[in-house]
């Protein structure tokens, strides 16, 4: 019998597995797939600081910042900690940028401004047609299935199902005792639901309503691309105010802004679209065109490299833009690791070092109140 079954085998099923493994619990892992086959495969391995209006959501990314720093002794995951320059085109964006920067600076976000003349030091190829940026040096990014994989491999002790889809759960009384799944019976203290986009098909399978939601998005990944001396053509990961704004939108309609970064092999990665479509996977050739030509816009030196490859995911979407992190009252014995929509890379160490402080009884470093899963019930 296990202590504690986590399903999912993303980045944040893995971080809860890794935590409470070390924690001392017995972990089983179950994916109906294999390990990083859902969104986390298909993200861009984001940790960011920078994109987080100051709230719950910026003090979580604060403390995994914090953890991925302190994981990446583990190495194999191409953690770079590189920094963000978010730009902004008019002054006016600029100065609502700044104000916002301002903002996070008092609940502790290292920031910088950047003037116009300075943008060269930062980006040598980034356009001359931009009114300011700011600097976030606590960004950084890791290569997320490697990430996902090395988390669990020095999870002391962890048994990891994949090719296993949870089919319902044990009960005890209201009482979840463990998990059903099409490889058998997996009888468990507790059951964390960390299954990404499909968090809220699982909750169903319990009774239990959780609004999560797909929210489809594309990235462009181009040839390898050298600059001088073997430094990387883009420095950092560089995006538009814009971003900001459409990752606190609340529509259902497309929404694209640029979001530009390279890769130690030398590819850049090229985003971001957001639409909420269902689980539709068709390749939409206006949204790529839209993101190639922002990504133009922002660095003209990618007019004449090619595009090797198009690919799309589904960031977990929750209605109120926060995850759903902790016990259910509604069904005690599970817990809830979702929702964390396109952040749920940088969120992952915190999401799974307080859902394991949950199962042991520790006190959480943060207030979970806001993320908690009852919450949409009102």
């Amino acid at each position: 019998m296990a202590d504690v079954v986590v399903i999912g085998a993303g980045v944040v099923g893995a971080a809860c597995a890794y935590f409470a493994a070390r924690a001392g619990l017995a972990v089983t892992v179950v994916d109906r797939g294999g390990v990083a086959a859902g969104t986390t495969g298909a993200g861009e391995g984001n940790i960011l600081v920078s994109d987080k209006e100051p709230g719950p959501e910026l003090e979580l990314a604060l403390l995994s910042n914090r953890l991925w720093r302190e994981l990446a002794v583990l190495g194999g995951f191409e953690f770079e900690p590189k920094g963000g320059l978010v730009v902004a085109e008019t002054a006016e964006v600029l100065e609502a940028l700044t104000a916002l920067a301002e903002e996070q600076a008092r609940r502790g976000v290292e920031q910088a401004p950047v003037a116009p003349g300075e943008l060269p030091g930062y980006e040598p190829h980034l356009t001359r047609d931009l009114a300011g940026a700011v600097f976030y040096p606590q960004d950084a990014q890791v290569q997320p299935m490697l990430a996902a994989a090395r988390l669990l491999r020095h999870a002391p002790g962890v048994t990891l199902r994949t090719r296993t889809t949870v089919t319902g759960f044990l009960r005890d009384g209201d009482r979840v005792t463990g998990v059903r799944t099409s490889g058998g019976d997996i009888p468990a203290g507790a059951v964390v639901n960390a299954a990404g986009t499909w968090s809220g098909e699982l909750a169903a399978l319990a009774g239990l309503d959780l609004p999560v939601l797909p929210r489809r998005g594309f990235i462009l990944v181009t040839e390898p691309i050298s600059g001088r001396l073997g430094v990387p053509l883009i420095r950092h990961k560089v995006y538009t105010a814009a971003y900001v704004t459409d990752v606190a939108s609340d529509s259902a309609g497309l929404s694209t802004s640029a979001v530009i970064e390279g890769t130690p092999a030398g590819t850049v990665l090229i985003g971001a679209s957001r639409e909420r479509v269902g689980f539709d996977r068709t390749m939409s050739i206006p949204v790529v065109e839209a993101l190639a030509r922002q990504a133009v816009a922002l660095f003209p030196v990618l007019a004449d490299r090619r595009v090797i490859r198009a690919y799309c995911g589904f960031r977990p979407y929750c209605p109120d833009h926060l995850p759903v992190i902790g016990a259910d009252p509604r069904a005690p014995g599970l817990y809830h690791a979702c929702g964390h929509e396109g952040a749920g890379i940088g969120l992952a160490p915190a999401t799974g070092h307080l859902i394991a402080g949950l199962l042991t009884g520790a006190a959480p470093e943060l207030d979970l109140s806001p993320f908690r899963p009852e919450r949409f019930a009102a």
